[in-house]
């Protein structure tokens, strides 16, 4: 019975790690999709790295990344950044492989 509870722990511990990595990650792309957005916009310097908070706060407001594509195609179309909707879901694809694998350089650090 031990052997099963011990087991049974083991699958809690690797879903709540997988759950963190895959939190972090999610929000390591918010910010390199914000600094990228910020940038598109001629957003710099500390103005950029604000915008790239604002990126991450954005995807808090519902679960899934469409409050996130909707703020950054929002403030495109503010700015009068042309970037197609497949870009922008192009590139946040990117961003989290990208975000993955910083945050997997970090664990190895």
């Amino acid at each position: 019975m031990a052997s099963f509870d011990d087991r049974e722990k083991g699958f809690e511990r690797k879903f709540a790690h997988d759950e963190e990595l895959k939190f972090k990650t999610t929000a390591r792309r918010n910010r390199l999709l914000g600094l990228w957005a910020a940038q598109q916009m001629g957003i710099t310097g500390d103005a950029a790295q604000a915008y790239a908070r604002e990126v991450i706060k954005a995807d808090l407001v519902e679960p899934g990344e469409e409050d996130v594509f909707r703020k950054i195609k929002a403030d495109f179309d503010a700015k009068g950044v042309r970037e197609s909707d497949h870009q922008i879901r192009r590139k946040m694809a990117d961003l989290m492989g990208e975000a993955l694998g910083q945050i997997e350089a970090e664990g190895k650090a």
